[in-house]
């Protein structure tokens, strides 16, 4: 078998994985060593430089409200890079935290607006006295798919221009609670508030992530045929 490398960063690995985010990680490399993929993951931190030519792939993941301060001071350092990883069809997974930090700004829990780096046009609001929590169930009608999962969050998301929702929610409340709308698709990126972690149950949506980068990288694709299990 072919073998093939791709260069992951987990951006922010030690500061932001809450709710077990880094199991999606996990799930992709696990894939991964199915198809003859070598999955390098290194974690970029705060005070650390981040080189959008070093990696085909970056997963961003969710965290406190007290990690997310911090990242959210020191990730604007990074904000020119990643602006240029993304807008030249570099492959993201961002959850929660990370899927809000791409954005314009977040409402925190005490009300502070809290900048994002403006890679991606949609903003997220605070609720008072209230969370959508619960399984959740969303369609994708573009790849007819549908994405199965756990939902926790306190922030109101409201997408962009230019930015599509995941999928449509079927159970559960999404990214408002208002529009159906969950998750973000924008280019090669990704963006969702499952937790859980959201690929453990979406074969069919880590397979998608795993050819995003090897089309980029090698211009080569699998099929779930290729998975054993």
């Amino acid at each position: 078998m072919t073998t093939y490398n791709l260069k992951v960063c987990h951006l922010y690995g030690n500061l932001l994985n809450t709710y077990g985010d880094n199991g999606n990680l996990l799930i992709l490399d696990y894939y991964a060593k199915q198809l003859g993929i070598n999955f390098d993951v290194e974690i970029v931190s705060i005070y650390e430089d981040f080189n959008e030519d070093n990696y085909d792939f970056i997963f961003f993941g969710g965290g406190q409200d007290f990690e997310q301060v911090i990242v959210s001071k020191d990730i604007q350092s990074k904000k020119h890079a990643l602006t240029n990883y993304i807008e030249n069809d570099g492959v993201m997974l961002a959850i929660c935290g990370g899927f809000q930090l791409l954005g314009e700004y977040y409402i925190g829990a005490n009300g502070e607006k809290i900048h994002g780096i403006h890679a991606l046009p949609h903003y997220t609001l605070s609720q008072e006295n209230n969370r959508f929590i619960g399984d959740i169930e969303i369609y994708n009608k573009e790849f007819d798919e549908t994405y199965y999962g756990f939902e926790n969050h306190n922030g109101m998301t409201f997408l962009g221009e230019d930015e599509e929702p995941l999928g449509v929610v079927r159970k559960g409340h999404g990214n408002n609670n208002k529009d159906d709308s969950e998750g973000v698709i924008y280019k090669n990126v990704i963006g969702s508030y499952f937790h859980g972690p959201l690929l453990a149950r979406n074969k069919n949506l880590a397979l998608r992530i795993l050819n995003l980068a090897m089309k980029n990288k090698y211009n080569k694709e699998f099929t779930l045929q290729d998975l054993t299990d």
